[in-house]
């Protein structure tokens, strides 16, 4: 992308000749070779200065690098300095995530035994005026690969799952529809059925790939038939296919933790599944 390249090239520029920043890294996607890049993908820059806490309370800089419309601001620790967030998106619609480190505090950084996960995802050193990143630790890019689950987890997701499913049958059966989407998206979709379909995924792949966060390489990684099975635990409004939702949803779970419990050499709870069936048929049927 020319415009993200651009500011990038800009935003070197400027630190290059800011006496107050002392490196610059550019991390995340860009520079890990398992994340997918395109045209939207942002520019992860982190500042080390010698003193941040001018440019933590300032926004002013952040126009050297073109018009900001948006921001978001995160401070972690500020009294201690260790580092802030500014997460600018600008009106030629790049997004740049800025990370302010303290000098002090980077360098402590550093010297930890275990490489934090943000560096450890990929970086690559653009500046350094000091020499201060020598003795960083190279990354792994392995903070991303999908773990095996112990058998307390896979187990432990699968009963819940199963028990979560009744909320949603009593919302429909309700016509509460909000707080159906609540325990089907946010608790279900996103504790359960998502970590399951990393570990289907992973499983097929030696335990070495990552499916980025929250499900965004599914489709890439799923075959076909499965990946229709997944399109259909999805649903709008309407009450009837928030059930069709979630009696897919317990066929595509069904089906995948089946799978696993064999692959991993783990039990599959087959009566918790065949007593909650029972109950959302119930369920469904009364309303």
């Amino acid at each position: 992308m020319i415009v993200r390249d651009d500011k990038l090239n800009t935003i070197i520029n400027w630190a290059e000749n800011n006496k107050d920043v002392r490196a610059m890294l550019l991390t995340s996607s860009l520079v890990n070779p398992l994340a997918p890049v395109d045209d939207f993908s942002d520019l992860d820059i982190e500042f080390i200065f010698v003193n941040n806490s001018d440019y933590i309370s300032s926004n002013s800089w952040i126009h050297n690098f073109g018009n900001p419309i948006a921001m978001i601001e995160e401070d972690e620790n500020y009294f201690e300095h260790k580092h802030a967030m500014k997460m600018v998106l600008y009106d030629d619609s790049v997004k740049v995530d800025f990370k302010l480190f303290n000098k002090d505090k980077f360098l402590e950084e550093i010297k930890l035994k275990k490489l934090p996960e943000d560096w450890d995802i990929g970086y690559k050193v653009i500046i350094d005026k000091d020499g201060i990143t020598q003795e960083m630790q190279q990354p792994t890019f392995q903070v991303s690969i999908i773990v095996k689950p112990s058998k307390e987890e896979f187990q432990c997701i699968l009963n819940d799952f199963w028990w979560d499913t009744t909320y949603i049958a009593k919302c429909l059966a309700r016509d509460e529809i909000f707080y159906a989407k609540f325990m089907s998206e946010t608790n279900i979709r996103t504790n359960y059925l998502i970590p399951l379909i990393e570990w289907h995924i992973a499983s097929e792949h030696n335990w070495a790939i990552t499916t980025n966060k929250h499900g965004r390489l599914f489709k890439k990684y799923l075959n076909p038939e499965m990946w229709l099975k997944t399109e259909q635990t999805f649903s709008g409004s309407n009450i009837n296919d928030n059930w069709n939702a979630l009696f897919s949803m317990a066929d595509l779970v069904s089906e995948v933790g089946t799978k696993l419990s064999k692959k991993l050499n783990y039990e599959y709870p087959e009566k918790l599944e065949k007593d909650i069936r029972k109950y959302l048929i119930q369920t469904k049927d009364k309303s």
